[in-house]
């Protein structure tokens, strides 16, 4: 008797837009890819830097250049007539002043996270309420606090970009389009800001930077009057061309260098920021009624505060996973990239800043 087969039927019905062979994968992001600042992102999150960063990489053919123009043709003669510990401590030098500027430029400065629109929202409604004003009345823009910070009255300005108000010392930079914590300023040879997290690094890049420069700028100048006594001055020339260039671009850099290590070291032993000395936020004084309420008034703890004291890790979470509910980015015209639901819900009624540099409290 001949056996039927039978074969299996699939029941269930496809939509006419999808094809029962096609599958949609959810793309899984990184936070940093959705990152509403102008910033740029390299090695998966892991490095952070400002979009313009062509400064950035003149520092650093410039630090490479002369030091290798100095090992290359200088050392060698140093090293045989004076000592070889000359080439030694410069390599210390160019090692150190690397690492602090790569640790500058490719870490995160401090940069607050922006409110959700939930939470901008709600923010808002505190201010409606806080200032009493009603849904058909006029609403005047009141976008400060105060808070009291070792007896000093201190004022948090709220930042319409970042919809948030702003802690004490911070700065929203409109280069990077983003809220530092303990900004500082944005530095373009570094091709970052500098803030809270990166601050002590740029500071240990500029002080050793300074050692480097007046380093190589003493020894270049030893090498060629010890060849000037041997041969004459014009044949040391001759004999080491690079010690010429070598010589001018320390010359005309090192005071810069120099002066910019002192400035900053003073700013450390006042505990004040280039932002807040520029404005002449506080005074030096304890007695002055604008006296600095983060000043230890000690060189010593202040310096420790600034230099030897923890980390705090990233506010940002830059590589963390985007959840699935998360509004997505958007390119709008400006180029620009921000998040759609922020922008849809803030356009009507949203008061824009005019962009500068620096921001005040």
């Amino acid at each position: 008797m001949k056996e039927c087969g039978y074969s299996e039927i699939n029941t269930r019905g496809t939509s006419p837009m999808e094809s029962p062979h096609i599958k949609k994968k959810a793309t899984v992001r990184r936070k940093w890819e959705v990152f509403p600042g102008r910033n740029k992102f390299y090695c998966d999150g892991r490095v952070m830097m400002a979009r313009q960063t062509g400064v950035f990489y003149l520092t650093l053919i410039l630090i490479l250049v002369t030091s290798g123009l100095f090992f290359a043709f200088d050392c060698p003669y140093l090293a045989v007539k004076i000592t070889p510990a000359i080439p030694v401590i410069g390599g210390i030098l160019v090692f150190f002043v690397m690492g602090t500027l790569l640790r500058t430029s490719f870490s995160d400065p401090g940069v607050l996270p922006r409110a959700t629109p939930d939470e901008a929202a709600d923010l808002e409604r505190q201010i409606d309420v806080a200032n009493g004003s009603t849904s058909g009345g006029y609403r005047p823009p009141p976008r400060t606090k105060e808070v009291v910070i070792n007896g000093q009255t201190v004022k948090l300005k709220y930042c319409f970009t970042c919809k948030i108000f702003r802690p004490p010392r911070a700065s929203h930079c409109s280069l990077c389009d983003n809220c530092v914590e303990r900004f500082d300023h944005h530095c373009p040879w570094v091709g970052n800001c500098v803030g809270k997290r990166n601050y002590r690094f740029f500071y240990m890049f500029i002080l050793s930077l300074s050692f480097l420069t007046v380093f190589i700028f003493a020894f270049v100048i030893t090498h060629v009057i010890l060849r000037s006594q041997q041969s004459g001055f014009l044949n040391a020339l001759k004999d080491s061309p690079a010690s010429v260039l070598e010589a001018v671009v320390c010359f005309f850099s090192v005071w810069s260098i120099v002066g910019l290590s002192g400035f900053h070291t003073y700013l450390i032993s006042s505990n004040q920021t280039t932002n807040e000395d520029i404005k002449g936020s506080w005074s030096s004084k304890r007695g002055k009624e604008n006296y600095n309420p983060y000043s230890y008034g000690n060189i010593f703890k202040n310096c420790c505060a600034a230099l030897c004291g923890p980390v705090n890790p990233s506010l940002i979470d830059r590589r963390g996973f985007v959840p699935a509910d998360m509004p997505q980015a958007v390119s709008p015209s400006n180029g620009l990239t921000m998040y759609g639901s922020t922008q849809s819900q803030s356009n009507m009624g949203q008061i824009h800043e005019t962009p500068v540099l620096l921001e005040n409290y």
